[in-house]
This record gives structure tokens, sequence and C-alpha cells, in this order.
């Protein structure tokens, strides 16, 4: 296990390796606990955040970083986060999205749910102090990540008590609108977030499904939107609107 910090004010990052069998492979995980966590008792809700690599600083260009430790340290986070290794350009559309599209494959995010649930979770809330309950669990990604942490909370709501959704590829396929049609109520928290130059479907997207949610939750203060001006669909949008929200989705 490997440790990023050794400053006691400031969180720590570690790394292990997991098979994951639903995907017939390993998968690198990122934990970063925070600046009081081998000074107190107490447990910590958790985000499982993915794309890993870029989460974490772990990837091969620096503009595709989110540099989350260093955003984490200066709000002095009491969470968990548990940053998941993509997998690589031929496998994380795959593995991201839950609905074959007919020019760019995919459809197998059953199968990266199946193992976050079912062996990462357990595995992270047996190996360190988690609260683990669905209101302490977020899930949280971009673009297809978006798309999938939103479909997580649909499909799992007694797993993820809140979402945080940035630029999410809804225009991936429509079926994730269809679900939408099925599910009656909408218990979790979601925090969307987009630019307003990225795609030309983006926007509208976003509004016709902030629209569907709206429709299904007890309460408007369950959903949070976030439109920045000038926002395109990159690593410097994503990396920017973190600590909001983070901040949101903590509160």
């Amino acid at each position: 296990m490997k440790t990023t910090s050794e400053d006691k004010t400031l969180g720590t990052v570690t790394e292990f390796t997991i098979n994951a069998p639903q995907l017939g492979r390993d998968k690198t995980i990122w934990v970063y606990l925070p600046y009081n966590y081998n000074d107190t008792a107490q447990s910590f809700p958790v985000i499982y955040m993915h794309d890993g690599q870029n989460v974490f600083n772990h990837t091969e260009s620096p503009k595709r970083e989110w540099f989350v430790e260093d955003k984490l340290n200066d709000l002095h986070s009491e969470a968990i986060i548990i940053g998941i290794e993509h997998g690589g350009i031929n496998r994380r559309i795959d593995e991201m999205t839950p609905y074959k599209n007919e020019k760019y494959g995919g459809g197998h995010a059953d199968d990266y749910l199946d193992f976050i649930v079912n062996t990462l979770k357990p595995y992270v809330d047996e190996n360190y102090r988690t609260l683990s309950d669905t209101k302490n669990t977020t899930i949280f990604g971009s673009s297809v990540g978006g798309l999938i942490s939103f479909y997580a909370l649909l499909k799992f709501p007694n797993v993820f008590g809140n979402a945080g959704v940035f630029s999410p590829s809804f225009w991936f396929s429509e079926e994730i609108f269809t679900l939408m049609e099925t599910v009656k109520h909408i218990e979790g928290r979601i925090y969307f977030m987009a630019g307003d130059h990225e795609s030309q479907a983006m926007l509208p997207d976003l509004e016709q499904m902030e629209q569907l949610v709206l429709e299904r939750v007890t309460t408007k203060e369950q959903v949070h939107k976030k439109i920045v001006h000038n926002g395109h669909h990159n690593e410097k949008l994503w990396r920017k609107e973190f600590s909001d929200a983070y901040s949101w989705l903590m509160d």
C-alpha cells in the first residue's frame, strides 16, 4: 500500500488492487483518508468516484487531472474517497454505459456496478471505518461517469443515497429516459453540473432529465443543478467544480 502524504494535517492517499470477478480482471483502487482518520475512532461517509486515475493524479497528462486530493485537503474533508480505476480507452465506455450505443458499443454498466456494490463496497466497509448506510454513500463521476452515477442511484437506491452527476452522457442511449418513466419515486440527492459550451445535446438532455427527476422526488431540495458559463466538456471544468459539488453533497 502506497501513501502519498505524511503530513498529519493533510489527508492520505493509499492504493490497493482488488479482483473484480464481474469484469474478469483486477482493479486498482485509490483511497483518500481524511486528515483526522488516525486521530479519532469516528466513522466517515464514503464517496465512490469513477476514473480514479484522473481523480488522484495518476493520469499521463496533467490536463486530465482533477487534483481531488489537494481540493479535499483545502476543504478539510471528513469523507473517505474511493477512486476506481477506469478500464482504459478500450473498456471505459463499456463499463460505464448501461445501454448499448449503435456507434460506440458499450452497455455493460450492470457488471461494473455489481463489482462496486457486491465486491468493492463490502471490502471498503470491512477494512475502513465507514458510515456504510445509504445516506452516507455517494457515487460521483463525469461524462459517462456522470451517466453511470445517475443510473446507479436509480438501480441501487438502497446503496447510494447521493450522486454527483457532472456533464452526463444522457445522449448515449434514449433508454435512460425510458428507464426514468418506470421510476415512481427517488429518495436520493443529485447534484447536476454541466457547462454551456459542451455538446449541443448536453443542456437540453440535462433539463429534460432534471424535470423527470423533479416529478419523482419528495422535495426539490434533493436536486441541485449548476450550469457553468463557458464550461467545456473536459477535466478543467470538472476540476474547477468539484469543491462546490462536494460541499453540497456532504451537507
